[in-house]
């Protein structure tokens, strides 16, 4: 049955309005067919859902924190009840295998925990006696109506890496979802609305770029939380800013895994399959390059080529699965192009992707033959220079880069417009911590592939991969949805007063 996803407004669902709206497709990309439509917003709908929030803000503001977290615990206990419900949403529209759909809530769920304890984090500063009879104290106020704009390879996670904070503090919020899968989208605003969140307080658009824009240049729109491809997160921060609103954008991502002599290749060579393949490439912290330091670049990349040979590639809701489908034909053709300029740029091809089995059918019999299928695909002896190196594919492509030694390796990562993660592997504590404190990378994993900081740290890279001061979440993420205020006060003692224009002084 064909499916019908609109926009969530004032707390209920509200459908475009005109005889002709314009609409976009919803595939299952494990069989290639369309499974629905979405409305794309026009101006008059985005309208509609910042002034639904811009109306809420003024009693959403005013509510206790006890009552706002006591919402927040309630949207958290139903979102971990029907978190298998969700991900299969994800599963149906994106193509992730259901486990990793789970673990993309789980690790969204972390960030509700997190603004859970909102009474904590807003805690201002208080200095009494800062002058003769004067008390100074520091507090933070909520914006008001918020916008997230979210990409298609997260559609549950990464507008919770933002709003639940934003609601917590007091905001409101305008969620424009990735169109490839806006079922998630809406699924989170009815929990919401059950969980006893006022109406208004989240609101749902979606669309296309016609919708981002109204959300950039309104001027009731006071932030915008962005997560996507560097071309774009550049344009969103410089019209966002233009507009005089606060911008957080997160940008593209190249990221590279260093790999020394001394390490475990049985386990870099599990972690570069993991971080390398995941939901298909379709991470910006995926690892798409892997640089080997001499003489382990052989025996590594043959480690690599014998677990992606057992990898099950399939519909995600088949539980067989370790591997999906990329998210539409139009990307996997993007990313199989890949494939060929790699070869023409004289890299050579260890693993090709496109002669990778696929799964014949999913779980409901459904065949798969029409899925937009790209196996994991290896490439040994990448140079810098050549396409699969320099661009940010977003797909099952991992490139094996080889050097002679740490410094070779540090410098190439270092060289690298963008800067969002990076890992290296070994055995050397002391290595370990000079890579850290030397490369210029937002998050650094050692020994773990997927750097991903926990909810109370904050996400974020350097370079090209970040426009704005602000991280996503934790401390980063309150700073964000906040702004501060210092209030001095004094009251008089009726035995004080009179006249004095001198200028006041700390006496």
């Amino acid at each position: 049955m064909s499916k019908h996803i609109t926009h969530w407004i004032g707390g209920r669902p509200v459908a475009t309005a005109g005889a002709a709206p314009r609409r976009g497709d919803i595939f299952d990309p494990a069989t290639g067919q369309v499974t629905g439509h979405v409305d794309f917003a026009d101006v008059a709908a985005v309208d509609q859902a910042v002034a639904a929030a811009a109306s809420a803000f003024t009693e959403w503001r005013t509510a206790s924190i006890a009552k706002r977290t006591t919402v927040l615990f309630a949207f958290r206990e139903l979102l971990n009840a029907r978190k298998d419900e969700l991900a299969s949403i994800i599963v149906a529209e994106h193509g992730k295998v259901h486990s990793d759909a789970l673990g993309e809530i789980a690790r969204g769920l972390d960030v509700v925990e997190y603004a859970c304890g909102i009474p904590q984090l807003l805690k201002g500063g208080f200095t009494e006696q800062a002058s003769t009879g004067i008390d100074v104290y520091s507090i933070r106020q909520p914006l008001g109506p918020v916008a997230i704009i979210s990409p298609f390879n997260f559609p549950a996670m990464v507008p919770m890496w933002f709003f639940p904070i934003a609601v917590a503090a007091g905001n409101t919020v305008v969620l424009k979802p990735s169109e490839k899968d806006p079922s998630a989208a809406n699924f989170l605003a009815e929990l919401w609305k059950e969980a006893g969140l006022p109406d208004g307080v989240f609101n749902v658009v979606h669309g296309d770029k016609v919708a981002v824009d109204r959300l950039l240049e309104h001027p009731d729109i006071k932030s915008v939380s962005f997560v996507g491809s560097t071309p774009i997160a550049r344009y969103v921060y410089e019209t966002g800013t233009r507009y005089g609103k606060r911008v957080q954008a997160l940008g593209g991502a190249k990221n590279h895994m260093l790999v020394l002599p001394d390490a475990d290749l049985d386990l870099s060579a599990d972690a570069a399959v993991n971080a390398g393949f995941g939901a298909a490439g379709e991470r910006c912290m995926a690892v798409s390059v892997l640089v080997a330091v001499d003489p382990i670049g052989d025996e590594l990349v043959e480690k690599i080529k014998q677990r992606i040979a057992t990898l099950t590639v399939g519909p995600g809701c088949n539980g067989e699965s370790e591997m999906g489908p990329l998210v539409t034909g139009q990307h996997r053709d993007k990313v199989t192009s890949y494939v060929e300029s790699g070869l023409a740029d004289g890299a050579e091809l260890a693993v090709d992707g496109r002669k990778h089995e696929i799964t014949a059918e999913d779980r409901n019999g459904s065949p798969t033959a029409d899925g937009f299928w790209l196996g994991p695909t290896l490439f040994d002896h990448v140079k810098p220079g050549m396409s699969v190196y320099n661009d940010e594919i977003f797909g099952p492509v991992l490139s094996v880069v080889r050097v002679d030694s740490y410094e070779e390796g540090l410098a190439l990562i270092n060289a690298n417009p963008y800067g969002n993660g990076t890992a290296i592997f070994t055995n050397d504590g002391g290595a370990a911590r000079r890579f850290q404190y030397e490369v210029e990378v937002g998050m650094v994993g050692i020994n773990v592939p997927i750097p991903v900081p926990v909810a109370y740290y904050s996400f974020g890279g350097w370079k090209a991969s970040l426009f704005g001061d602000a991280h996503a979440y934790g401390q980063d993420g309150v700073q964000f949805f906040t702004r501060g205020k210092a209030v001095t006060q004094r009251w008089l003692d009726p035995s004080h007063g009179g006249i004095n224009l001198g200028f006041p002084t700390n006496n």
